[in-house]
């Protein structure tokens, strides 16, 4: 018969499984708090703490996914009122366009990653010189994201060093050789910073490069060139700040940026694609074909955004499955389990965010910034929206400051001219973009990383990301910081 201390005992070890026992007591000490926070202190005190309680779960990813422990807190902020299911829909209505991105043009990387992994293949051995490959790799990605989506990038990023250290590690995976396989998951470690940050730096300077930059651009009425001419007086010094960065974290071998290839790990991917190009049958080469054809119509579809890019992945999925003979439930099923974890994350992360909306987290300090006037008022954005960014969601802050910007431009409390209100709108696009690249929470392309399943293999932490993207955020905000006062 089954007695209560069982049933308890069974309780705890269940509860978050295999979590360490003093995570479960804070999410449960959290889950008290809460209501008690919201009753007797206020509900915009406890709708920050949640927003604090649920980066916390992102800190510790590498303990527990956060889509378990997150969760409880979005649902309980739900039900003491912080929020509401009619807010958390209409959060993840006016974000349709990332979820479709998430769970479809994730997924239709995984059917064209045979050939992206030959190319990059051929890339990383034939460069041997680390400082030279990341700065071309940090350089191809800013380019490529100006004009696509960071996510789509950072996805193929991470197939790619997933196969490369899938490769090393069934071979040397239990030699017992530690030191060496540490230095190999450094060294992808970095490559796969230096790529994110990269979407980053490209993701500033066009209107298709952000979520934000879209929804800015229609506030300001700029069309894509437009949109280039007013943000590049900063974010093209800005981007050229982070390569230099790149480089100097490499040549000099900084901390965090020590890591080499190892020889062996060399040798064992080198013999891997002789292996598949000497196997090479027709079928194979078809498929590459294939996939080649697919992979340039995919970036013209993205460069001239003829439809959402969930939508485009859709497309993507239905013609590489119909011409490579993918027609079974389990060959296309296979491909949404990397996409699908992420994408219910995001929905409770905008569960979240409603608690922000509802509680009108960040409009103090939005009036608060309109009270400066001039070079000190934009820098006083820059630095506010640039720190909330980081704290809570770039695309979530951008919307609130954009419409407090639109607001005060229509006739608020304090009235700006056309020029005024074009510089503001840059401010906003710049100041969400680069500093939210401190934590992963404050970059949509971060978090993917670091939820993906690669993040545990190399050991990539919330607190290890935080590290490897803290000398790129200190100078790249920085040099935004001084183009905005001197030169916008």
């Amino acid at each position: 018969m089954i007695s209560i201390k069982n049933i308890l005992h069974l309780l705890i070890v269940n509860f978050l499984g295999q979590s360490p026992i003093w995570y479960k007591i804070t999410i449960v000490s959290f889950l008290v708090i809460n209501p008690l926070l919201f009753y007797f202190v206020s509900p915009f005190v406890a709708g920050w703490v949640v927003l604090v309680q649920f980066i916390f779960t992102l800190a510790c990813a590498l303990k527990c996914y956060p889509l378990q422990p997150g969760g409880l807190l979005a649902i309980e902020a739900m039900i003491i009122g912080l929020t509401n299911p009619h807010t958390v829909y209409h959060e993840v209505l006016a974000n349709i366009p990332t979820l479709l991105l998430l769970i479809f043009m994730v997924a239709a990387i995984y059917f064209i990653k045979d050939v992206l992994f030959i190319a990059m293949t051929k890339l990383f051995l034939a460069i041997r010189k680390k400082y030279i490959l990341s700065l071309l790799f940090c350089s191809i990605c800013a380019c490529l994201s100006a004009f696509l989506d960071a996510l789509t990038l950072v996805a193929i990023a991470i197939a790619v060093c997933f196969n490369f250290y899938a490769i090393y590690y069934r071979v040397e995976g239990n030699s017992g050789n530690e030191e060496e396989m540490e230095e190999f998951r450094g060294y992808l470690r970095n490559l796969i910073i230096h790529g994110t940050v990269g979407t980053i730096m490209g993701g500033t300077m066009t209107l298709v490069g952000e979520p934000q930059n879209i929804m800015i651009a229609d506030k300001m009425g700029w069309s894509f060139t437009q949109f280039f001419s007013h943000c590049s007086i900063v974010s093209v010094p800005t981007a050229i700040a982070g390569l230099i960065v790149c480089f100097l974290l490499e040549f000099f071998r900084l901390p965090g940026f020590r890591y080499q290839m190892p020889e062996r790990a060399r040798e064992l991917i080198l013999k891997d694609y002789k292996k598949k190009i000497h196997e090479m049958t027709a079928q194979n080469f078809y498929v590459y074909a294939i996939q080649i054809i697919v992979l340039i119509l995919l970036v013209f579809a993205l460069a001239f955004h003829v439809a959402e890019v969930g939508l485009i992945g859709i497309g993507l999925i239905v013609v590489v499955t119909t011409f490579t003979g993918l027609t079974k439930e389990h060959d296309i099923g296979v491909a949404f389990t990397n996409a699908m974890p992420f994408a219910v994350l995001i929905v409770v992360f905008f569960a979240i965010l409603g608690v922000a909306h509802e509680q009108h987290l960040v409009t103090p300090l939005a009036n608060w910034v309109f009270t400066f006037e001039g070079q000190m008022r934009l820098l006083a954005l820059f630095f506010v929206n640039g720190t909330l960014s980081f704290v809570s969601d770039s695309v979530f802050i951008a919307t609130v400051f954009v419409n407090e910007v639109e607001s005060v431009y229509a006739g608020g409390m304090a009235a700006i001219s056309q020029e005024d209100y074009e510089k503001l709108g840059v401010v906003v696009n710049m100041g969400t973009n680069i500093p939210s690249m401190a934590t992963p929470n404050g970059h949509a392309a971060l978090l993917f990383l670091l939820t993906s399943s690669l993040a545990p293999l190399l050991k990539l932490s919330y607190f290890q990301m935080f590290k490897l993207t803290l000398p790129y955020t200190i100078v790249m905000t920085i040099t935004g910081a001084l183009a905005i006062y001197f030169y916008l």
